[in-house]
């Protein structure tokens, strides 16, 4: 894991991917478009699962900067455009999608989100993920671009009270980026999106990946 993720919790690598392979992810985006601020994804075509995967430009990425060997999760995908100009407040991703909800100490609560079966692991599953946000359009500060506070992937899971103590104690991270480029984060880390000032499209790919296995029988719904 690199320095500065290790210690901010997140950080943005330039360049990974090239223009070609981009086009390949819009065009996924214009074949699934939904008029939905976000969707998640679990059948994807081939040109995106080489790509998450292990020998893939994000697959390598991500089992670099966790600092060993890193499966893809979960993958959803964004557009902030004018008609859907969506805020998200601040907040700490803390469900994973499971195939099967299996009751097991530790696990919950359960939600389903999309038809799929959602929970909240242990801390350590969480600790232990990475979330990569590849920039398919460029983003500025006027495309309402991602916000994440400095520091926060080491705070544990925080209850709602004490985020505005975090938010207040720490710097703030905003996630500006060229096309092809990736935003790494923790994904503990606690971050937020205000609306676009000047929206356009805004798209993201977005991939979670852990380094843990759950406890059995439970299975991550992305094989």
């Amino acid at each position: 894991m690199s320095a500065e993720l290790e210690r901010d919790g997140v950080l943005v690598c330039e360049r990974v991917l090239s223009r070609e392979t981009v086009d390949q992810i819009r065009r996924h985006f214009d074949a699934i478009e939904s008029g939905r601020a976000g969707s998640r994804q679990f059948a994807l075509p081939g040109s995106i699962t080489s790509l998450i995967g292990s020998r893939g430009s994000l697959g390598v990425l991500a089992t670099r900067e966790a600092g060993r060997i890193a499966r893809p999760v979960r993958v959803l995908l964004f557009d902030k455009t004018p008609e859907s100009n969506w805020a998200v407040p601040w907040h700490q991703d803390r469900t994973v999608a499971v195939k099967q909800r299996f009751d097991i100490d530790g696990y919950g609560p359960w939600s389903v989100k999309g038809g799929v079966v959602h929970v909240e692991p242990p801390v350590g599953i969480l600790e232990g993920m990475l979330t990569l946000r590849v920039f398919v359009d460029d983003c500025s500060d006027d495309n309402g671009p991602l916000e994440v506070i400095v520091g926060s992937h080491r705070l544990g899971r925080l209850p709602g009270k004490d985020m505005s103590d975090a938010i207040r104690r720490n710097g703030i991270f905003v996630g500006l980026g060229r096309a092809g480029d990736v935003l790494v984060m923790k994904t503990l880390a606690v971050h937020s999106s205000k609306r676009a000032a000047s929206p356009s499209h805004r798209r993201v790919l977005q991939v979670d990946y852990a380094t843990m296995d759950l406890a059995a029988p439970l299975e991550w719904m992305l094989n």
